[in-house]
């Protein structure tokens, strides 16, 4: 049977005035480019046989999971939107290569509201095909290697001070679409665990979902600030009506930086709204194309 790990959200209370939800890989961890080039699309290659794109799908690979509107979405929808560009380039198509059938993933990610590693095995076990079983062979390899060889990858730089002063002042709850287990090591590895609330992962739903069962309704509106480096933190503050504080990727030092100098204390006081906001996700939407 699998946990419904968002009734713990929705129990949890207030410790203080205040609540910020942080993502972890790209926004804490720089860990995403390594995740990525070295454990998700190694296994792509592998357990869907496509060597003979490799190179069109690294590139189209990392524009979606790293340098687009795209980066930071969960694992499932991305790999879709990666096969659904690479059935549009020509290049890939000369090859005749032969991209995987992801119609039944399609039908899950519609259908499903946990899109975790769990929800997708039980429902392959219940609706057998091979070109699903690519899917959860993959995703399954993938958390399998991670947890073996990747280690204390360290945060941005200014990351740590940041989570160290906000948690002073602020409940903090990790808002992220990594698994579980990832985060709860990732976190422990660096002594950070001990400075947040909660970490919500892949498990607890959608980004949207996790904000809106730790902080909606228990917090002021104006003092819950959401802080990631991709399109779906922001969506998920604007779809609970609350404030965002972008780590702009490749600026992630100096967003950190600004973080702790000025933002965090212009969202305690009630200044971060308005101008200050608006001039952040400005900036952080141009570092975000949706075009290669």
């Amino acid at each position: 049977m699998i946990a419904d790990f968002s009734k713990e959200l929705i129990r949890l209370t207030p410790t203080r005035d205040f609540f910020i939800g942080i993502d972890s890989d790209g926004c804490v961890f720089d860990s995403m480019e390594i995740k990525q080039r070295q454990f998700f699309i190694p296994n792509a290659l592998k357990h869907f046989g496509l060597y003979s794109i490799e190179i069109p799908l690294r590139t189209t690979w990392e524009f979606v999971n790293l340098y687009s509107l795209y980066r930071g979405g969960n694992r499932f929808i991305s790999l879709i939107k990666v096969f659904d560009l690479l059935s549009e380039n020509e290049e890939v198509r000369a090859t005749g290569c032969t991209l995987p059938d992801l119609t039944s993933l399609k039908k899950w990610v519609k259908t499903e509201n946990r899109l975790s590693n769990s929800t997708l095995r039980r429902y392959f076990e219940s609706n057998y095909n091979k070109e699903l079983e690519k899917v959860v062979m993959w995703s399954e390899a993938i958390n399998e290697e991670i947890a073996v060889n990747l280690k204390k990858i360290p945060p941005f730089k200014n990351a740590r001070s940041g989570i160290i002063k906000a948690s002073r002042y602020a409940d903090l709850v990790i808002v992220s679409q990594t698994p579980l287990e990832a985060l709860e090591r990732e976190w422990e590895e660096n002594n950070l665990r001990k400075y947040v609330k909660y970490i919500a992962a892949q498990e607890h739903g959608t980004k949207s979902e996790q904000l809106s069962g730790a902080a909606k309704g228990k917090y002021e509106e104006c003092k819950i600030l959401m802080t990631g480096d991709a399109m779906a933190d922001f969506d998920a503050a604007r779809s609970n009506g609350v404030l965002f504080y972008p780590i702009i990727p490749g600026r992630e030092e100096q967003s950190w930086a600004v973080f702790n100098t000025d933002a965090l204390d212009r969202f305690l006081s009630n200044t971060y709204s308005g101008k200050f906001e608006d001039d952040l996700i400005k900036e952080f939407l141009k570092a975000l194309p949706d075009k290669q």
